[in-house]
C-alpha cells in the first residue's frame, strides 16, 4: 500500500509536535527540582559544611551532610571521621536509636581507629542518655527493663573504654558516670525492694535487698538495703538473719531512721540521688 505525499508530510508533523511535546513536558516537570549542591561537592568541602552545620548547632544539616558524603566517598579517612560526627550529629538531634547504630557500625568497621575511645565513650553518652528517663519514673516506681537495660548498657561501654583505654582523655569523665550509673542501679534495685515491702512480700524484698548489699557494695543505698533486709526477715520470724543484718546496719549506719522507729515512712535514700552534671 503507498502513502501519498499528502499524508506523508501528515505524519511528520505528528512525529515532530509528539516530540516537541515530549520535551516540554520533561521540561515543565523539571522546573522547581533544585539539584542538592551536596551531590557536587568535592569531599572536602563536603566535610567541611558537615563540620559547620555541626559547630552551628544545626544537627539535622550536619547529618544529612555527612551522610551524603558517606554515600558518595565510602572510602577514604574523611568517610571515616564523618561516620563519628554523623553519630555524634544524630545523638545530638535526639535520634538516639540512629546514632547508636552509626556509632556500633563504626565500632565494628574500625576497631583500631585512632579515635575509638570516642566511639566507645559517645557509646556510653548515648545509652546514657536513653537512661535518663528512669529518674522522672521514680515516684511511681515504673522500673521498665528497657531503661535497666539501658543503665546496665551505657555501665558497661564506659568500663570498655577505661578498661581498654586508661590514659584516654574522655576515662576520668567515664568513671565519674560509672559511679553515678552504679548508685543509679541500685538505687533502682532499692525501689523495688521498698515496692515489694510496702505490698507485705517479705521473701522477695529481703532478696532484692539482699543483691543490692551484695552487687553495689559501698553505694549510698547499702544502708536502707540493710535496713529492709531486717525488716523483711523479722517479719517472717527469721530472727537470727534479722539480728545479722540489725547489727551490720548498726555498724555501718548507727544513726539509719531504722533505729527511731516509723520507717520506712521516709526511706533515707529515697530522694537523694544527685543529678550528674558532665561534659556530654
Amino acid at each position: 500500500m503507498r502513502v501519498s505525499p499528502v499524508s506523508r508530510n501528515l505524519l511528520r508533523l505528528l512525529a515532530l509536535a509528539l516530540v516537541v511535546a515530549t520535551l516540554s513536558s520533561c521540561s515543565l516537570f523539571g522546573r522547581g527540582k533544585k539539584a542538592d549542591p551536596q551531590d557536587t561537592l568535592p569531599v572536602e568541602q563536603l566535610y567541611e559544611r558537615g563540620v559547620e552545620m555541626l559547630g552551628g548547632g544545626n544537627y539535622s544539616a550536619a547529618a544529612r551532610a555527612f551522610a551524603r558524603l558517606i554515600s558518595r566517598f565510602p572510602f577514604g579517612a574523611y568517610t571515616e571521621q564523618s561516620q563519628i560526627n554523623l553519630a555524634y550529629a544524630l545523638y545530638k538531634d535526639n535520634k538516639p536509636e540512629e546514632a547508636y547504630s552509626a556509632i556500633n557500625r563504626f565500632i565494628k568497621t574500625y576497631p583500631t581507629h585512632k579515635h575509638i575511645d570516642y566511639a566507645f565513650y559517645l557509646r556510653g553518652l548515648i545509652n546514657f542518655n536513653r537512661a535518663g528517663g528512669l529518674l522522672e519514673r521514680y515516684a511511681g516506681l515504673d522500673m521498665t527493663r528497657r531503661s535497666q537495660v539501658n543503665l546496665r548498657q551505657s555501665f558497661d561501654d564506659f568500663n570498655a573504654l577505661v578498661s581498654r583505654y586508661p590514659q584516654s582523655r574522655y576515662a576520668a569523665d567515664a568513671r565519674l558516670r560509672m559511679v553515678y550509673l552504679r548508685n543509679l542501679m541500685a538505687q533502682s534495685e532499692l525501689n523495688i525492694a521498698f515496692y515489694y515491702l510496702k505490698r507485705d512480700a517479705y521473701v522477695a524484698s529481703a532478696n532484692r535487698a539482699k543483691e543490692i548489699v551484695e552487687t553495689y557494695p559501698g553505694s549510698p543505698q547499702v544502708g536502707d538495703a540493710l535496713a529492709v533486709m531486717a525488716r523483711s526477715y523479722r517479719s517472717l520470724g527469721q530472727d537470727q538473719l534479722a539480728d545479722d543484718a540489725e547489727r551490720v546496719l548498726q555498724m555501718n549506719y548507727a544513726d539509719h531512721p531504722y533505729f527511731k522507729g516509723n520507717w520506712p515512712k521516709y526511706p533515707s535514700t529515697w530522694w537523694k540521688l544527685v543529678p550528674f552534671y558532665g561534659s556530654n
